[in-house]
């Protein structure tokens, strides 16, 4: 049977009637959290259980070389974690082992053999918090949540501190929905404020102040889709990969740049993503110099353009040595990578 985890009070539950991918709201404390198959959880539970142990072993060899001694067999799995604390502190894609310097080795190795020095902000990829779920939503949905973005952005820009919706106009499905997920982002402190006029149907909301929020709707979802996305996609084929946000890249002639989303997979060359959630046209031939410096093929640099059609983005795969995609065909073109 479907299983779900609740990120904000950690209460586990069956679910057998919302489908596997979807999100239940949890039956302790109403947050909304996506229902995996049981099997796929098992396995995603097992595979960090191991790679625990695998770390605790390799911690150990250091002391057990310095006394003099033999390496000890792996650690007995009961004195590393029990079933229960391995659950309580997992989720399919949402985990703070991520943010280790640990888990980033492979690509400062991977940039190393080429001359090029990679500066990571370990705690951008810590998924333990609720931006990964909020960009995964409206991505998901970003045809009927674009405005609600749009007009954030803006206030934001403007210095203005409120934001009022006017949902008469809208169908009561989609009414709905913008007025859910603003009752949601309110909940996980991405407004300040929330109130709804149930009679005129006006949401009004009072920004939050807090720059990581404003960075957030600014661009920082996107990032945070196209993240979640790719190590998705990795986890899915069981493939080991390492993975970073936010890479500042300083090349021999002390040249910088950064990347906004890399995933190393295992054996393969890196896939990087660059995200526009507004105008990139003037960054186009910035974007192929990059690409090239990098010496990463054209189908594993993708920019990430959330407002492109499907036949935009196709015209300008083919007009230039980059993959164009938007986020629909991110996640078709990813897979095909992996």
């Amino acid at each position: 049977m479907p299983i779900y985890r609740c990120n904000k009070c950690g209460f586990v539950s069956e679910d057998a009637i919302t489908p596997v991918g979807i999100k239940t709201l949890c039956g302790r404390c109403g947050t909304p959290s996506t229902v995996y198959g049981t099997v796929f959880y098992v396995e995603k539970l097992v595979e960090r259980y191991f790679a625990a142990l695998r770390e605790v072993a390799a911690l150990q060899q250091p002391d057990k070389a310095a006394a003099g001694g033999e390496v000890a067999a792996l650690t007995p799995p009961e004195a590393v974690a029990t079933p229960e604390q391995t659950l309580a502190d997992a989720d399919a894609h949402s985990s703070a082992a991520l943010a280790t310097a640990t888990q980033h080795a492979p690509l400062q190795a991977w940039f190393k053999s080429r001359q090029i020095d990679a500066q990571f902000d370990h705690a951008l990829v810590d998924t333990t918090g609720f931006f990964d779920d909020a960009a995964r939503t409206l991505g998901d949905d970003w045809a009927l949540f674009s405005e609600l973005v749009d007009r954030v952005r803006f206030a934001y820009r403007k210095s203005h501190s409120w934001v009022n919706l006017e949902l008469a106009s809208l169908s009561q499905k989609d009414a709905q929905a913008i007025n859910t997920l603003c009752r949601q982002f309110y909940s996980h402190t991405f407004f300040s404020r929330y109130h709804y006029q149930k009679q005129e149907k006006i949401v009004r909301l009072t920004l939050q102040t807090a720059p990581a929020v404003r960075q957030f709707f600014d661009g920082g979802w996107l990032e945070w889709y196209a993240f979640v996305e790719l190590i998705q996609h990795a986890r899915a084929r069981n493939r080991g990969f390492s993975c970073a946000r936010g890479v500042k890249v300083v090349f021999p002639n002390e040249d910088l740049h950064e990347l906004d989303v890399v995933l190393l997979p295992e054996g393969q060359s890196p896939i990087c993503v660059e995200c526009k959630s507004g105008e990139f046209r003037r960054d186009i031939d910035k974007y192929l110099r990059l690409r090239k410096r990098l010496g990463i093929e054209r189908s594993r640099f993708i920019v990430c353009a959330a407002d492109l059609t499907d036949e935009q983005a196709a015209g300008l795969t083919a007009m230039y040595e980059l993959t164009f995609v938007n986020l629909s065909s991110l996640k078709r073109h990813v897979d095909a990578l992996l």
